[in-house]
């Protein structure tokens, strides 16, 4: 927009775009036409910019009385010390993008602020709150003289889209209304110049419904013209109930606007659905209301919804529930789980027999014939509370609520299988013949989330395949299930660890004094297929596998090298590494063991490692086992100066007098014993396993901790170290360094 544009060059425009909805113009307008104040116009206009604009945050700045500077205005969404940073910038051709709209009247658009010469003195203003792009639109009179401008920001790089463009335009002219309003009379012609032409109806009434104006818009809408129009009668324009009509009226009557949808009826009968905002207002002279009625045709937005939402749940071949309609649908059989522990169902999934011939040999249109016969043979074998679902291609799916013995779900499936395998003939009079097999699985019996119910009846439906088709098969080979799982992890842990692709996490551990970062526990962590694998899941297959012995030894590697650059950075943290059972296992794997850590210890650091930081955490099963060599093997460490911990101390039905006998530094105390500081037996134990490692000369670090109750309840205990949620989650190495920088 040019320095020499008027606001009526730019009205038509905003009213062809009609980019702010009947009860958003109702919303400024009532304002304006009230005694609304200037801020709290702007700020009205920011927020429904916002609203319509999802993830944009707006900024009206107005210009200064000198014509030099910008002044914040309106801005809620944006950083205060960012407004106030800005507030009073002088404009200029390449200041910012408010500055340079400001300074050129004309719109300017920078779609990566880090990157724009116009923001190359102030970037990190704006980049440092997350704002990364910025469009700005002067603000000008109606002869043209900047009055501010307003700005859309993003938290990504973004170019505008035509709608972007007509919604800042909009906006701009919003606003320019605003402050003109607030500077002279012009105000009044303006707004006669939007009643005019504006494309939504706007009719103003009297409490008696004697009509005091309309614009040109209203007679488009009603199909009317000014001579048929005397008086405004709600209850016949609009078809909906008289109860709706009653409150309708009983707000405005009692000085309340009002907005809904109504169905509404032209002068020639036709139908249409309105989006109505009705507006009160009283001149300071008169005794009763008179109300604007701002409606709009919504009926083409109407149907284009209902064809959308119809789309997005059924699927337009069949008019049978989509793939996403019918999970929503499992999900909600699930979730009444949780409501009622008796809820059951079962799940069909059902796939015909080589269908790809029929659509290779017929053409996809006849084949497309076959699913829409299969989708209505299935339906008519179906019970009135079945849910049936075309998945794709030629995969169906039944849903068959409450509970069904496998002896009824048999005799569906062979109906099924029966009514599929009859002749189909076709519109090209071609006779085809296709059958059905399917898998089953039912809830809770066999699964308990959607992603394996459907897991387990897929299962069940490729060993229907596999036994020769037109067959089925009930979901029972869980351990199978779980053996092939199991293999395919341990392929994948292989190649990870081949690959390097593995990471640690650290969560730190604090004195419970002071609270200050000690020490930190290195966790590995594995994301795998785009997800982090839980330890959970891949260490036991690890184990199992023997790969816990390479993997072990690829955390301490990587553990030892961050120790030494906590050591670089002149942080005095200590790091602890957990150390599967398995590698204490025998003899043999105890001294790998040891000569890994020495020998990694050499690699890294010839002149000496610290081992005096380093802890090795240990499960306490580890206490029951044959004690002469891994007595041996712990003091070995210990001689190295590596403290050993007690890991989860007080879950592994151990005896309390192994401790005495075992080279230990440190117990951790399991978070299952903090879980409910309430109870007065888990108090007790905490309290003597505290006063047995106090006398046995032992550090006690409490794990767990996520509450200020559970915090207070281990302070009292005095014990050495905190470790928990309440202070912090495992981090990522550069976060971790950025907290412990912190502290």
């Amino acid at each position: 927009m040019s320095a020499h544009s008027t606001k009526n060059d730019y009205l038509p425009s905003l009213i062809k775009t009609s980019a702010i909805s009947a009860k958003r113009y109702a919303t400024i307008l009532t304002m304006l036409l009230g005694e609304s104040s200037l801020k709290s116009v702007l700020h009205a206009i920011v927020r429904l910019i916002e609203e319509k604009n999802f993830g944009s945050k707006s900024s009206i700045l107005l210009l200064s009385s000198d014509g030099k500077r910008l002044l914040k205005a309106a801005a809620p969404s944006i950083s205060d010390s960012y407004n106030n940073a800005i507030n009073g910038i002088e404009i200029g051709p390449k200041v910012g993008s408010c500055g340079a709209a400001a300074f050129l009247g004309q719109r300017v658009i920078v779609e990566d602020i880090a990157s724009h010469e116009n923001w190359a003195p102030y970037r990190e203003l704006p980049l440092s709150v997350g704002l990364k792009s910025c469009w700005s639109e002067p603000i000008l009179s109606g002869e043209g003289e900047v009055l501010g401008s307003f700005a859309m920001y993003y938290e990504e790089v973004k170019a505008p889209r035509a709608e972007d463009l007509a919604l800042i335009s909009e906006a701009a002219l919003l606003a320019s209304l605003a402050i003109e309003r607030d500077r002279s009379s012009r105000f009044q012609r303006l707004c006669g110049g939007i009643f005019n032409q504006m494309p939504l109806a706007l009719l103003i009434t009297d409490a008696k419904g004697t009509v005091l104006d309309a614009n040109p818009s209203f007679f488009d809408i009603m199909h009317s013209a000014k001579t048929d129009l005397a008086a405004f009668e709600p209850h016949c324009v609009f078809e909906q109930s008289s109860i709706e009509l009653a409150h309708l009226f009983e707000q405005i009557r009692s000085g309340n606007a009002w907005h809904g949808e109504l169905i509404g009826r032209r002068a020639d009968d036709e139908s249409f659905y309105a989006d109505v905002n009705v507006t009160v207002f009283k001149e300071s002279e008169d005794i009763e209301y008179s109300y604007a009625w701002i409606f709009s045709d919504i009926t083409d937005k109407k149907s284009a919804a209902e064809t959308i939402h119809y789309q997005a749940k059924f699927d337009p071949l069949t008019q049978l529930v989509n793939r996403p309609h019918l999970f929503e649908k499992i999900e909600q059989q699930i979730n009444m789980s949780k409501l009622n522990p008796y809820a059951c169902f079962s799940f069909i999934l059902m796939d015909l027999d080589n269908f790809k011939q029929i659509n290779d040999s017929l053409g996809h249109k006849l084949g497309d014939e076959v699913l829409i016969q299969v989708a209505e043979r299935i339906k008519a074998c179906m019970g009135k509370n079945d849910v049936l679902g075309r998945l794709g291609g030629d995969e169906f799916a039944l849903i068959i609520p409450d509970e069904v013995c496998p002896e009824v779900l048999s005799k569906l499936v062979q109906q099924l299988n029966q009514v599929i395998s009859q002749e189909y003939l076709l519109d090209s009079h071609q006779r085809v013949f296709t059958r059905l097999s399917a898998g089953i699985s039912r809830f809770p019996q066999d699964a308990c989330s959607l992603e394996q119910l459907l897991n387990c009846a897929d299962q069940a439906l490729f060993c229907a395949k596999e036994q020769g088709r037109n067959q089925f098969h009930f979901f029972n080979d869980q351990m199978q299930s779980d053996a092939e799982r199991t293999a395919k992890l341990t392929n994948a842990l292989k190649l990870a660890i081949e690959n390097d692709a593995f990471e640690l996490h650290y969560q730190p551990i604090v004195c419970a004094k002071q609270h200050k970062i000690r020490h930190v526990e290195a966790l590995v962590r594995w994301r795998h297929d785009g997800r982090l694998v839980r330890p959970d899941e891949f260490i036991p297959a690890a184990e199992a596998s023997g790969l816990i012995i390479e993997l072990g030894r690829w955390v301490r590697v990587e553990a030892m090298k961050t120790l030494l650059e906590f050591e670089a950075l002149g942080l005095d943290i200590g790091i602890s590494i957990n150390v599967s059972t398995f590698e204490f296992w025998s003899h043999d794997l105890q001294d790998c063991l040891i000569n890994s850590i020495t020998e990694t210890a050499t690699k890294i650091l010839p002149e000496g490692f610290p081992f005096h930081k380093l802890t090795l955490e240990i499960t306490e099963s580890l206490l029951m086992k044959e004690q002469v060599h891994l007595i041996n093997s712990l003091s070995q460490l210990r001689e190295l100066g590596i403290k050993i911990a007690i890991d989860d101390f007080g879950t592994g039905y151990s005896s309390l007098s192994y401790l005495s006998e075992f080279p230990v530094d440190i117990i951790k105390i399991d978070k299952s014993f903090i879980r409910d500081v309430n109870d007065k037996k888990q108090a007790a134990l905490v309290s003597a396993v505290v006063a047995l490692s106090r006398a046995l000369n032992l550090d006690v670090t409490v794990e767990g901790v996520e509450s200020h109750l559970q915090l207070a309840f281990v302070s009292e205990k005095e014990v050495d170290s905190i470790q928990g949620y309440f202070f912090h989650k495992p981090l990522e190495k550069t976060a971790l360094l950025e907290v412990i920088t912190k502290h």
